[in-house]
C-alpha cells in the first residue's frame, strides 16, 4: 500500500494536468470567442436594472465556433443558426445558455449595471483575461483536491467493508488511501475527454457520456483493487468438518462386540 505521501503527489500532479488542460481549453476554445464577440459589439450599450441595452442588430450572431457560439436576440425569436454546441443568447429581459440538452433561463439581476459595448468591455477583457485563467486553473486544481479528499471519505466505508468480508489485511487509514487512488483514473479519463471536446474529436453529448463514465471507472477500481490484496495473516483458516469425527465415532458406538471383546 502507498504512503499518503505519495497518494498525495499523485494526485498533485493529475490535479495540475487536469487545471492545465481546462485553461488551455478555455484560451484555445472560448476565450477567442469572448475576444471577438466583444469587437463585434456596438460602441454603446448596458444591461441596467435588469435590461439591456441595446443600439446593435438583432438578431445577430457576434461571434462562434464548434463549441462555443455568443449572439444577440432581444426577442428569443429562434431565428439564428447555432451551430455551436453550446451557445450564449443574450435577450432584452434574459440571458439563456442552449445547448443539445436543452437551454436554461437566467434574467439579469436588478439593481446591477454591467457594460455590454465595445468601447468599456474590450480593455477590461484585456486586463483580467489572464487573472481569470489564472484563477480558473487555480481554482481547478484545488477544487479537485478538495473533491477527491471528501470523496475519498464516503468511499473508503465500501472498500473497508469488502476488506473485512474478504479478510484482505485493511486498516481505515489504508482504506482512505485506497479510496483516494481509485479515484485517479477517472480523473484522466475526464481529463482526456476534455482535450478530445477542445480538438473537436468528440461531441458535447460524448463528453457528457465521457463525465458519467469517469465515476464509473473510479467505482470498478474502488471495488476490485481490495480483492488483489493480500489476506490477512490473523484470518481464520478453513477447518474441517467437526461433525465428521463424532459420526465415525458414533459408527463405531453402534458397531456389533465381536464374542472375544469383552
Amino acid at each position: 500500500m502507498a504512503s499518503l505521501g505519495r497518494l498525495l503527489l499523485v494526485q498533485c500532479l493529475i490535479a495540475v494536468l487536469a487545471a492545465g488542460t481546462v485553461v488551455w481549453y478555455l484560451e484555445e476554445a472560448c476565450f477567442p470567442i469572448v475576444r471577438a464577440a466583444i469587437v463585434q459589439m456596438p460602441a454603446q450599450g448596458e444591461i441596467r436594472d435588469g435590461r439591456l441595452t441595446w443600439s446593435g442588430d438583432s438578431p445577430v450572431q457576434l461571434a462562434g465556433n464548434h463549441s462555443l457560439g455568443v449572439a444577440v436576440d432581444l426577442n428569443h425569436g429562434g431565428q439564428l443558426a447555432r451551430n455551436a454546441q453550446l451557445q450564449v443568447e443574450f435577450g432584452r429581459k434574459d440571458y439563456r445558455i442552449i445547448s443539445v440538452f436543452g437551454y436554461v433561463v437566467m434574467e439579469y439581476p436588478s439593481g446591477w449595471r454591467m457594460a455590454f459595448n465595445r468601447t468599456e468591455l474590450d480593455p477590461w477583457w484585456g486586463a483580467w483575461e489572464p487573472a481569470i485563467l489564472a484563477g480558473t486553473g487555480l481554482a481547478t486544481a484545488v477544487g479537485l483536491m478538495l473533491v477527491w479528499t471528501l470523496l475519498a471519505t464516503v468511499y473508503c466505508i465500501p472498500a473497508r467493508l469488502i476488506t473485512l468480508f474478504e479478510n484482505r489485511d485493511l486498516n481505515w487509514r489504508q482504506s482512505w488511501r485506497l479510496a483516494g487512488a481509485a479515484l485517479m483514473p477517472g480523473a484522466l479519463f475526464m481529463t482526456f475527454g476534455i482535450i478530445g471536446y477542445g480538438l473537436n474529436w468528440i461531441d458535447l453529448v460524448q463528453l457528457g457520456a465521457m463525465a458519467g463514465l469517469h465515476l464509473l471507472v473510479g467505482w470498478i477500481y474502488l471495488f476490485i483493487s481490495p480483492l488483489f490484496l493480500p489476506r490477512h495473516p490473523n484470518a481464520a483458516t478453513v477447518k474441517s468438518n467437526p461433525f465428521v469425527g463424532d459420526a465415525q465415532s458414533g459408527k463405531e458406538a453402534a458397531a456389533p462386540k465381536g464374542p472375544d471383546t469383552p
